[in-house]
């Protein structure tokens, strides 16, 4: 990205949109100027600019919720910036993960509409942005938060007891016992991986790149 493709307005400012890189939730919505672009770029973490303050800020200066940039881009006019983030805490100065957290009502027969398309993976999304927002926020009596709490190992030891609890029910031949434990089991390696912060979408990068190909035998 170069800075003379960016449209600045008026004021020399640009929007940026910023969105958490794994979870894909739109954090915030904030201002760059020149200057901040800039410093954005060399130091690799967000810096904007103030319109209330008329200062340049670094996000999570004083807070330590700090946002470091996995990739930013520009929008087909050059008037908008994208800034995909590894968020850490909360990005809103209220305490939430995200600073859209107010919905707005829309007509009946708009969301009637919206559920007949749904996607039958949508859960996923959801529960992404789920844990994403408990990874972040890390409220009381929160299970999610518990874990995140205790760290990696925790974790894994949950991981390898809902693996060994699919094999169980997979032995028992109930489907509806195995349904229950391949959710936990799913449930559990998607906190895995926001503890490493890797986004799911590596993982289906990682099938994309796969199907297709001659599979390898590990076994000598």
């Amino acid at each position: 990205m170069t800075i003379q493709n960016i449209k600045f307005d008026s004021e020399g400012l640009v929007p940026a949109i910023v969105q958490d890189v794994q979870s894909k939730q739109v954090l915030m919505l904030a201002y760059m100027n020149e200057e901040s672009l800039k410093l954005s770029q060399q130091s690799g973490y967000t810096w904007f600019w103030s319109r209330s303050r008329q200062e340049l800020w670094n996000k999570g200066a004083t807070s330590g919720h700090k946002q470091k940039i996995a990739h930013m881009s520009y929008d087909c006019d050059g008037d908008t910036l994208l800034v995909l983030v590894e968020q850490i805490g909360p990005a809103c100065h209220t305490g939430s993960y995200s600073c859209f957290t107010n919905p707005i009502e829309v007509k009946e027969s708009n969301v009637a509409q919206a559920e007949q398309i749904t996607d039958r993976f949508a859960i996923l999304n959801e529960l992404e942005a789920e844990i994403a927002k408990r990874y972040a926020e890390r409220p009381e009596q929160s299970y999610t938060s518990y874990l995140f709490n205790k760290g990696l190992d925790k974790i894994l030891k949950k991981v390898g007891e809902e693996a060994s609890e699919v094999i169980i029910a997979a032995k028992n031949q109930d489907n509806v016992e195995l349904a229950s434990e391949a959710s936990d089991l799913l449930f559990h390696l998607m906190v895995l991986l926001r503890e490493r912060n890797l986004p799911i979408d590596e993982l289906m990068h990682v099938l994309r790149e796969r199907q297709g190909k001659p599979t390898t035998n590990k076994m000598r």
